[in-house]
């Protein structure tokens, strides 16, 4: 009998990204992509004469001995297992086309269990980290120390309002934008705000705990809403406010501008909301209407995310558009001073992009990171287009 082998041996195996496959395994994948093939089946259909293998075993392995024209075979004679064949058809076997199928150690999975027979069981295998995350619960679970940290920051800060005079919890409208309203819609703004900025620590987390999993800018923006709701209950129990499911809406809004951003591709290259604190008379008020009238609210669209701008001067600017108010203050109501809403446009310094774009450390790029959030006073050239 002629030696028979099913080829030269087949190249070494090359690198891919993250891991090596071997050279069978690449054709593995392309013919079995569509998922109507198993990783462990291809090399059955890749070598059509062998009806039975044995990774660990190849000699207990049948081949299919193909008809010859004139030969007379008897029963299953031509079933040979390979270890009854010539050694040279048996060893071009075993070296040539079970060789390569030892894609376990290539792919970095685990050798199987002594006296195991056949491929590793992909059950026993660890999942990659993003499929570990693709459960609300399971992702929340990975920012659980965050949200704790957060939930003790706001718990700090309303904790004093069960000193003064509380009152069982309620509900009270605080109304929109309207000049009787309390603060003029700067507070809505506030809340939209703070919920935009939770849900974006807690995404920047989850991408970096779940290696970027699907779905978490949702999960991001449903804790940072619950974040939300639960500083809503310490209002209800203010004498001077209330639960406001106005309040309760620009949280949505909030954490739902998050989701955008974090879901559209690039949209967070060339779309911010900030804040930018203006001072008066030099000084910063940190509580009150006078805190709330140094505050602006606005959208900042940044042209370094565009294609084409991102390599010239233009980049280093910015286009502003949002609202501030002035003259509700208490006092300034008394005086019969009319209150001052104020949408405005304006052209501001990206800041970040002048001096944090290729920062190295791990300073520089925390800073560039918060400047997407906040943006200095006096850095930016704004004029209002209504009063």
């Amino acid at each position: 009998m002629k030696n028979r082998s099913c080829s030269a041996a087949p190249p070494r195996p090359f690198p891919f990204p993250g891991h090596r496959l071997p050279v069978i395994g690449l054709l593995a994948l392309c013919i079995g992509f569509s998922g109507n093939l198993k990783a462990e089946e291809a090399p059955l259909r890749l070598l059509p004469g062998v009806e039975d293998y044995s990774l660990a075993e190849p000699q207990d392995a049948a081949f299919h001995l193909p008809v010859s024209a004139g030969t007379q075979h008897h029963g299953d004679a031509q079933h040979q297992p390979l270890s009854s064949m010539p050694s040279g058809t048996a060893c071009a076997l075993t070296s040539s086309c079970f060789a390569p199928l030892s894609f376990a150690q290539e792919a970095g999975r685990h050798d199987p269990p002594p006296g195991h027979s056949g491929p590793p069981d992909s059950a026993a295998l660890p999942a990659p980290a993003e499929s570990r995350y693709r459960s609300f619960g399971s992702q929340a679970g990975a920012v659980k120390w965050e949200m704790a940290g957060i939930l003790a920051y706001y718990t700090a800060i309303n904790g004093t309002k069960l000193f003064k005079d509380p009152q069982w919890p309620h509900f009270h409208s605080e109304g929109w934008f309207g000049k009787s309203t309390n603060n003029v819609g700067i507070d809505k703004l506030a809340h939209s705000y703070s919920a935009y900025v939770v849900s974006e620590i807690l995404y920047a987390r989850l991408k970096r705990k779940t290696n970027d999993a699907p779905g978490i800018q949702f999960t991001a923006a449903a804790l940072a809403s619950a974040t939300m709701l639960y500083t809503e209950l310490w209002d209800s129990i203010e004498p001077t406010a209330g639960w406001s499911w106005e309040d309760v809406a620009f949280n949505s809004l909030g954490a739902g501008f998050s989701v955008l951003r974090n879901s559209v591709p690039k949209l967070d290259e060339k779309l911010d909301f900030r804040l930018m604190i203006v001072p008066h008379s030099g000084f910063i008020s940190t509580e009150g209407k006078r805190h709330f009238e140094q505050q602006r609210y606005f959208f900042a669209l940044k042209f370094s995310g565009f294609e084409g701008l991102n390599k010239g001067p233009l980049r280093f600017l910015e286009l502003h558009a949002g609202y501030y108010a002035k003259d509700f203050t208490l006092r300034d109501r008394e005086m019969g001073i009319e209150p001052k809403r104020r949408i405005f446009v304006g052209v501001g310094i990206n800041l970040r992009e002048l001096f944090f774009r290729d920062s190295r450390s791990r300073v520089g790029r925390a800073i560039g990171e918060g400047l997407d959030y906040l943006q200095p006073p006096y850095t930016a050239i704004h004029r209002h287009i209504s009063n």
